[in-house]
């Protein structure tokens, strides 16, 4: 009985991991992103290409919460799912012809995923970001060797990135995003208009080095700046606000900058509320 509820649970988990990607991808307007209205930053990526990456990841997620359903958090699950994203990986590969459309997902989503189905019972997001941590800041051993570019990105500017993010619990989530999301429900916004705000709120404060790849320093330090300036002058709800969105995204898409760090934290954002 014990194993069937953890398949049953399994799958739940999965399909609400394609759904957060899912509707990051579609959530419209977003600057220098994908979304449902055209390809951002990216020459090499469409909403369809993302739609089919996210699905084609439903079998990594069911894994990593099959064999993480009820297991102890130790360094033993860490490697264990890490095999399986690493592995998961090469199935998005595939699916969008060579194109990296969700890796950084793959990481937060995974860990998540990992998390919640490790303690089937906790339904508090910040636990949930939690545990989370706890399972990241396990050595993974068996690492590949490999040269990336967030590993130079990190090596170049001195700042954090995925792996530091999520074995400290994912703080911009915790401390910038999810509240943003909820003041901007609990002030009458729209759903899409919040889900942009939290995005933004995690745009403003994330030291991206999916930005930082592309562009420079002065780049991440203006993207920033352009996006707690949207949320200080309330979002879409002021001329202002609309006025800076639209620059925001102007300055992303003539600079071929995209905050892709930002979009997989968005979408571990609605996994959780799954």
């Amino acid at each position: 009985m014990v194993a069937a509820a953890g398949t049953t649970f399994g799958a739940e988990l999965a399909a609400g991991a394609v759904q957060a990607l899912v509707e990051e991808a579609l959530l419209t307007p977003k600057p220098g992103l994908v979304d449902a209205r055209d390809s951002g930053s990216h020459a090499d990526m469409s909403i369809g290409l993302m739609l089919t990456s996210a699905r084609a990841l439903e079998g990594t997620f069911r894994r990593i919460a099959d064999i993480s359903y009820l297991h102890p958090v130790n360094q033993f699950l860490r490697e264990a799912i890490a095999v399986i994203g690493r592995e998961g990986e090469q199935q998005m590969l595939a699916a969008t012809g060579g194109v990296n459309t969700h890796k950084g997902a793959i990481w937060a989503l995974g860990l998540l995923t990992s998390a919640r189905a490790a303690c089937p019972e906790e339904r508090d997001p910040y636990r949930i970001l939690s545990i989370a941590g706890q399972i990241a800041s396990f050595e993974d051993r068996y690492t590949p060797l490999l040269s990336t570019n967030g590993q130079a990105v990190k090596r170049k500017y001195k700042v954090t990135g995925a792996a530091e993010e999520a074995q400290l619990g994912f703080p911009h989530i915790r401390e910038a995003a999810l509240p943003a999301l909820l003041r901007a429900r609990a002030s009458g916004k729209t759903e899409d208009e919040a889900r942009v705000e939290a995005l933004l709120a995690l745009m403003s404060t994330v030291e991206d080095t999916c930005i930082l790849h592309r562009g420079s320093w002065s780049d991440l330090t203006a993207i920033q700046g352009m996006s707690a300036s949207f949320l200080h002058a309330g979002g879409f709800s002021s001329q202002t606000g609309r006025k800076i969105f639209y620059r925001l995204s102007e300055y992303c898409t003539a600079r071929r900058l995209s905050p892709g760090g930002s979009a997989d934290l968005l979408a571990a954002i609605l996994f959780l509320e799954i």
